[in-house]
């Protein structure tokens, strides 16, 4: 990873052709932005590139258009951010905070990788699905195929980092030993709003913030495990993919969700995820 951070994001254009057009998905380009101040003038203006992720079908540029070739640039009111990639899988870590998630054996839940969606879209909730969290959580992308990485070679399968929202149903986590129906509802795992390549991630600050309510924060170093020795846990039984997105582990105060709410994911060097709560069927 290099010394200087930079973003990478997954966007759409604002008039983008539609899936059940005469395009098969709708379309996504790769972009980057250079800038250290994120916010100012020069951090809303990103140049295409070529997907960051070759091997993988899902995060394939789409064919060029009118102004969207590779080293075309455009601005943020051109587009729309998506989730920063279309992961084959999506790993979260259990028990990871502090001493007594250190005092555990490193574990790992599965998310479906259909739970992901970007920034802005909403978290759906189901009448039924009762008490609901968010967890803000410093997450991993990875950038290369991985398999047996050591403490040596763990951050040279990372790409970068991106926020993600382990969205979590309580009470079907108390019923389902496997945490599938508390973790992969559709709407579960909003990420981005980009990926930060290059960013130092030792101590950053993570929080959520509740319908404007800041609630108490918490750093990276808090966690029980640390971002390569989780990287060796799971390449150790896997191979990790390309687009692989793993989240790390969750150390802050969170505050149950309900239709209506707005939740803002903070992780500091990255940014603010923002997505709404509804009502789903």
């Amino acid at each position: 990873m290099t010394n200087a951070p930079y973003r990478l994001a997954r966007v759409r254009p604002l008039d983008a052709a539609q899936a059940g057009s005469a395009q098969a998905l709708p379309e996504q380009f790769f972009v980057r932005n250079d800038a250290v101040d994120f916010t100012g003038p020069e951090g809303r203006i990103w140049h295409i590139i070529e997907t960051p992720f070759p091997a993988s079908p899902a995060n394939q540029n789409s064919a060029p258009r009118a102004g969207w070739s590779i080293g075309a640039t455009v601005t943020e009111d051109q587009f729309i951010f998506l989730a920063p990639c279309a992961p084959v899988n999506v790993f979260g870590m259990a028990h990871n905070t502090g001493a007594p998630g250190r005092a555990l054996p490193p574990q790992a839940f599965h998310k479906a990788a259909s739970s992901v969606v970007g920034p802005g879209d909403a978290i759906e909730l189901s009448p039924t699905v009762g008490y609901v969290d968010p967890e803000a959580e410093l997450t991993i992308i990875v950038g290369r195929p991985a398999k047996n990485l050591t403490l040596e070679t763990a951050r040279s399968a990372i790409l970068g980092f991106t926020i993600g929202n382990d969205v979590s149903a309580r009470d079907a986590q108390k019923s389902d030993e496997l945490w599938l129906s508390a973790k992969s509802p559709d709407t579960f795992t909003p990420l981005g709003p980009w990926i930060v390549v290059g960013m130092k991630d030792d101590g950053v600050a993570i929080s959520i913030v509740h319908n404007g309510t800041e609630l108490s924060p918490a750093t990276s170093n808090d966690l029980g495990w640390g971002v390569e020795e989780i990287l060796v846990y799971l390449s150790g039984f896997m191979t990790l993919q390309p687009g692989d997105v793993i989240m790390t582990g969750f150390p802050a105060e969170c505050r149950q969700i309900t239709p209506g709410d707005e939740v803002i994911c903070r992780i500091e060097g990255i940014g603010k995820l923002r997505n709404p709560v509804v009502a789903g069927n």
